[in-house]
């Protein structure tokens, strides 16, 4: 960004109480997304966003529902944020309690996996804001816990995910429970003929903005590592040993492989948690806060955590699986390379991946390097993979012996080799 592109937060003219949370939350420059979209929200238009996830979206709508609602009346719903994951809807949570620190306002979440009760206490004592994926929000809207005929403003974040995830229905029928009076904003990375329909039915006379995001951070670098599917995990291992494993998260294609991977990472010395879709609310929690805190040095995750997914000091994102998509492939590598941090995609390639290979590339305009480790057996036999513990675990001090998946405390590796980047 050149510096006569640069934009204070003080010149977008956000009420006056907000100002504390911006500066808790560090902000000073806007980011491009928030340049773009910010003075469309504070008009009270409709907006389109198309932004990859790390550009500081979330702010871009969160300010200006925060501004808007210092002037009404408050102890009502008046703002909707539906998202597609219970991580992403945490998240935006919390960036709304930091940045309206201070106002005053409320925010409670809505999502499925844990007790509803705590959630519509939250609702009953008065909530501002609900951020919610859009299952439980049915669900309590027809308990009469979620009362959603005062909202204003409609936040649709990651439809292109919520659709993949099949949350279309769903997202239509909380439609129908909004007054057709408000004020809607849909963000996507990508735009499926499917969102698109969407945007054209819910929307009235949108502005569009968007932020490059056809190909992958610029803050990320790439790398290819050729290898046979039999030698995956032995070269996942000797990239973790000369790689700074403070924070690298690496993905799978299936649940059942990412426990896999997990036990033998474990077995391999590296304090090691997993999430995916097979673990209840409190595990995930659990991985993701262990994780983000460095408890954990690495996560094993399926594309569950491709999206919403805000930890900015993870340095590497290792592909264990290639995925099926350029789209995935960039949300996965969006973890790393956050808030202009420099970060590494490595990217484990077999015969298979060629196609997707091929689409990668012309989306990135360039060819990906390949590098080959001179002192590795490519045709080593296969990593072992560690036995499951055994059900029901035996307890320890009247708790239970965790696996490699709930995360261990292993210690750092002892062993030094050169590190690559």
């Amino acid at each position: 960004m050149n510096k006569k592109d640069i934009v204070k937060f003080n010149e977008f003219k956000l009420d006056g109480r907000l100002q504390a949370g911006i500066q808790a939350a560090g902000y000073q420059d806007a980011t491009p997304i928030q340049i773009q979209a910010i003075p469309i929200a504070l008009q009270g238009a409709d907006l389109i966003g198309t932004a990859q996830t790390g550009t500081g979206k979330t702010a871009a709508f969160v300010l200006p529902i925060l501004h808007k609602l210092l002037k009404g009346p408050r102890g009502q719903v008046r703002a909707l944020i539906i998202t597609p994951t219970r991580e992403l809807a945490i998240q935006i949570h919390d960036t709304i309690r930091t940045l309206g620190k201070g106002s005053g306002l409320r925010s409670a979440t809505v999502f499925g996996g844990v007790n509803a009760k705590p959630q519509i206490k939250a609702l009953r004592n008065g909530t501002e804001i609900i951020v919610a994926c859009p299952g439980r929000l049915l669900d309590l809207s027809s308990r009469g816990a979620a009362n959603l005929k005062h909202v204003d403003t409609l936040v649709l974040d990651e439809a292109d995910r919520m659709f993949d995830m099949g949350f279309l229905p769903d997202v239509k029928r909380v439609l129908k429970l909004l007054p057709q009076q408000r004020q809607t904003m849909l963000f996507s990375a990508t735009f499926p003929r499917e969102v698109e329909a969407l945007a054209k039915e819910t929307l009235r006379n949108p502005q569009r903005v968007s932020v490059g995001v056809s190909k992958p951070v610029h803050t990320v670098s790439h790398a290819l590592y050729p290898v046979s599917s039999q030698s995956k995990s032995g070269m996942l291992l000797e990239l973790l040993e000369r790689t700074d494993t403070k924070s690298v998260l690496v993905f799978t294609r299936t649940k059942h492989r990412a426990n896999k991977v997990a036990r033998q990472v474990d077995k391999a010395g590296y304090s090691v948690t997993a999430l995916h879709g097979n673990r209840s609310q409190n595990q995930r929690q659990t991985a993701l806060k262990g994780f983000r805190e460095g408890k954990f040095q690495i996560m094993v995750a399926t594309d569950i955590a491709a999206r919403g997914l805000d930890i900015e000091q993870i340095s590497h994102v290792i592909n264990y699986d290639m995925p099926d998509t350029t789209d995935a492939y960039i949300h996965r590598i969006g973890r790393t390379g956050r808030a202009q941090r420099t970060g590494s995609a490595l990217t484990l390639y077999t015969a298979e991946d060629a196609g997707t290979l091929r689409s990668l590339e012309r989306v990135m305009g360039e060819t990906i390097e390949r590098r080959y480790l001179d002192d590795f057996d490519y045709d080593a036999a296969p990593v072992p993979v560690p036995a499951k513990p055994r059900q029901p675990q035996p307890k320890q001090n009247g708790k239970h012996k965790q696996g490699a998946p709930q995360g261990t405390r292993k210690s750092q590796r002892r062993r030094s080799k050169p590190r690559t980047r």
